[in-house]
């Protein structure tokens, strides 16, 4: 029975999980719709190490939202001997691969042992200032409480560290925390693209973690999810062991890289073929 075979797990086991998140809407388990867990737990329930719900002492790293994609999300619980990052993922769709594991203590605890999370987003921003985004994310860095820019009402103080750095039209933002508010890693970004666009001054900033609250027009809305990937979660003293696993994720992320980069060529093509001067292109 499925209850034996998780009965017969010598240790918890600590998994890594990449993940493609724009199919699906969010990762935490929801009833009506499809989940980056929903897949994890239906693909544990598929190979028998549960017969329904979590396994004994499950938790994950984090919830990330709709459309959101990880590098290092990690889940951890009871699991049989057998069931290796390969064996995981032969029940799971191309978008989410477990690629290494560790075994953990008894007592290890997927969200609170990890000790800091990054989350890195790819800002398209070809005319935005470098310099006016680090000056913004200066000013944002360290303890604050970002209470304007969460719907959370507990929580909300965090210290924060932040790297900028310019890859072609786009600028990669990095922001290192021990946790983070819902939204808050996604509306960070909306104030850094205001204030390197030159769409805002510097001194918003100021009000956005001075102001006793914002709304309406002052509010500050999340920049788009799909951009935004979770890069590390920490955890000090666990040591991740690869196997086949990692090249048969790199080789199946690579295949959806290249098929995008041709779709992007295709659509290149469609928006430049209006350029001013193309002329009478009937023929």
């Amino acid at each position: 029975m499925a209850e034996d075979s998780a009965d017969r797990a010598t240790s918890v086991r600590a998994y890594r999980i990449a993940y493609d998140g724009r199919p699906f809407h969010g990762f935490q388990r929801q009833p009506d719709v499809e989940t980056v867990e929903g897949v994890l737990l239906d693909a544990l329930s598929d190979l028998g190490v549960v017969e329904s719900g979590t396994p004994r002492g499950y938790a994950a790293a984090g919830r990330t939202d709709a459309g959101v994609s990880a590098v290092a999300q990690t889940v951890a619980f009871a699991a049989p001997d057998w069931l290796d990052p390969a064996a995981f993922s032969s029940e799971l769709p191309a978008e989410v691969r477990v690629w290494t594991s560790a075994d953990v203590p008894a007592d290890f605890h997927a969200t609170h042992d990890a000790t800091e999370r990054e989350y890195t987003y790819h800002l398209y921003a070809p005319d935005g200032s470098i310099s006016r985004a680090r000056t913004a994310l200066d000013e944002l860095s360290g303890e604050h409480d970002f209470h304007n820019l969460t719907p959370d009402e507990e929580g909300t103080v965090r210290t924060l560290s932040t790297a900028v750095r310019r890859d072609g039209d786009f600028l990669i933002v990095s922001l290192r925390a021990g946790g983070f508010a819902r939204q808050l890693v996604r509306r960070l970004v909306s104030v850094v693209a205001a204030v390197a666009r030159g769409e805002t001054e510097l001194a918003r900033i100021e009000r956005v973690l001075g102001a006793d609250s914002l709304s309406g027009p002052e509010g500050v809305a999340p920049a788009p999810a799909y951009p935004l990937v979770l890069t590390d979660v920490v955890y000090p003293d666990v040591s991740f062991e690869t196997d086949d696993s990692l090249a048969r994720t790199r080789a199946i992320f690579e295949e959806t890289h290249v098929r995008e980069r041709t779709e992007a060529r295709m659509t290149e093509t469609l928006a430049g073929a209006f350029d001013a001067g193309t002329g009478d292109r009937s023929s």
